[in-house]
């Protein structure tokens, strides 16, 4: 009987170190697991925080895009506002310039009208010292046939 005490307490022994030892496992294994879950939280805090970072940045890029397209909204609005004056202001200026030729073609026939008259004042006067010249010619005739009546009035009276 002692002898298997001595043999149940050997084992007990051995069973109790061997307890001790799988409660110094366990307990690292927990220290261990205990570390692994604060690293997991830790890593998981992490990964929400750069999750949030990433869903701010795309919320800035959203709002980013969103202004750009405006933007480009409002230059393409622009654009054909300022496509349409350069149209307006082609047409302006082709107007302006046909009004130029006509303006020329205006101060061209006057400048030809101009002539016109002067040619025909210049006849007129000629004209006119003709008619002049030929009145007088015609009151020098008068005042001969009158002069001959005369000179006839006193051959006949004298007769």
């Amino acid at each position: 009987l002692k002898e298997e005490n001595t043999i149940l307490r050997s084992k007990i022994n051995k069973l109790q170190i061997l307890s001790e030892t799988q409660e110094d496992k366990m307990r690292k294994l927990e220290k261990k697991l205990e570390e692994n879950k604060i690293k997991e939280e830790k890593e998981a805090q992490d990964l929400e925080a750069m999750v949030q970072h990433v869903e701010q940045n795309l919320q800035l890029m959203t709002k980013r895009a969103v202004k750009a397209e405006n933007s480009a909204v409002k230059l393409r609005q622009e654009n054909a506002l300022l496509q349409a004056e350069l149209r307006n202001s082609k047409l302006e200026n082709e107007a302006l310039r046909a009004g130029q030729a006509g303006l020329a073609a205006a101060k061209q026939n006057a400048e030809v009208a101009l002539q016109h008259l002067l040619q025909v004042t210049t006849s007129s006067r000629a004209s006119i010292r003709q008619l002049l010249s030929g009145a007088e010619s015609l009151q020098l005739v008068a005042d001969l046939l009158k002069s001959i009546d005369r000179i006839s009035e006193v051959s006949e009276d004298g007769q």
